[in-house]
C-alpha cells in the first residue's frame, strides 16, 4: 500500500488544501519568498531600501541600443563568416554605433546651476545595468569581428583580383581550375583555390 500523508500533518504545505477542521477560511495571500521581502508578499528589496533591480524596459532607448548592438553584431559576424561581407560590414557598423551610444548614454541637462546631474544611460539603471552593459560590450566585440571579416574579405579580393576575375569569367570547370595558377603557393592559395 502506498505511503500517504495525513491531511492534518503539520508539514503539509499545500496552498490549495482545505483548512483543518475548526479553523476558519483565510483569504489568499502570496507566499513569502523564503524570508525575503517585507512579509506582505512584496518581492526582495535591494540594499538601498527600494524594490529589486529594474527589469528590461523596451521603451528605454539606451537599453534597446544595447540589445540591438548584440543582435546586429552577432548577425554581422555570421554574414562575414558565410561570405556576404557587404551585409556583415553594414551590420557591424550599426552594432558599433549602437554599442557605443548605449555605453555612453546622453548626459541629462542640469536643472539648476551647481546641482549634480542625475545618472543617465546604463548608470541610471543601477544593478539592472549589468546585463545591458554585457549586451553592449558583446555587441561591440562581435561588431569588431564582423568588420574585420568584411575588410579581410575585401582585401583578399583586391590582392587576388586576377584570380577572382578569372574564376568569375570561366565558362567550364576546367577553365575554372586553370585559375588556380594565379594563386600563391601558401595557405591563402590553398584556401582560395577551386576544388575539383
Amino acid at each position: 500500500m502506498p505511503d500517504r500523508r495525513q491531511p492534518d500533518s503539520p508539514t503539509d504545505d499545500n496552498p490549495f488544501a482545505a483548512p483543518p477542521e475548526g479553523r476558519p477560511d483565510q483569504p489568499w495571500q502570496p507566499r513569502n519568498g523564503g524570508g525575503d521581502g517585507d512579509g506582505n508578499g512584496n518581492g526582495p528589496k535591494d540594499s538601498d531600501g527600494g524594490r529589486g533591480p529594474a527589469r528590461w524596459d523596451p521603451t528605454d532607448p539606451i537599453q534597446r541600443r544595447a540589445r540591438y548592438a548584440l543582435l546586429a553584431g552577432m548577425w554581422g559576424f555570421f554574414f562575414g563568416i558565410f561570405g556576404i561581407p557587404s551585409v556583415g560590414l553594414l551590420l557591424g557598423a550599426l552594432a558599433l554605433y549602437w554599442g557605443i551610444s548605449a555605453l555612453r548614454g546622453k548626459p541629462a541637462p542640469a536643472t539648476a546651476e551647481g546641482a549634480p546631474a542625475a545618472p543617465t544611460g546604463l548608470d541610471a539603471l543601477g544593478p539592472a545595468a549589468r546585463p545591458q552593459r554585457t549586451a553592449a560590450v558583446s555587441g561591440l566585440v562581435t561588431a569588431a569581428l564582423a568588420i574585420l571579416l568584411a575588410f579581410s574579405s575585401y582585401a583578399l579580393q583586391l590582392a587576388y583580383k586576377d584570380f577572382y576575375v578569372c574564376r568569375d569569367d570561366a565558362l567550364t570547370k576546367s577553365a575554372e581550375l586553370q585559375c588556380n595558377t594565379l594563386l600563391p603557393d601558401n595557405v591563402v592559395g590553398d584556401v582560395l583555390k577551386v576544388r575539383q
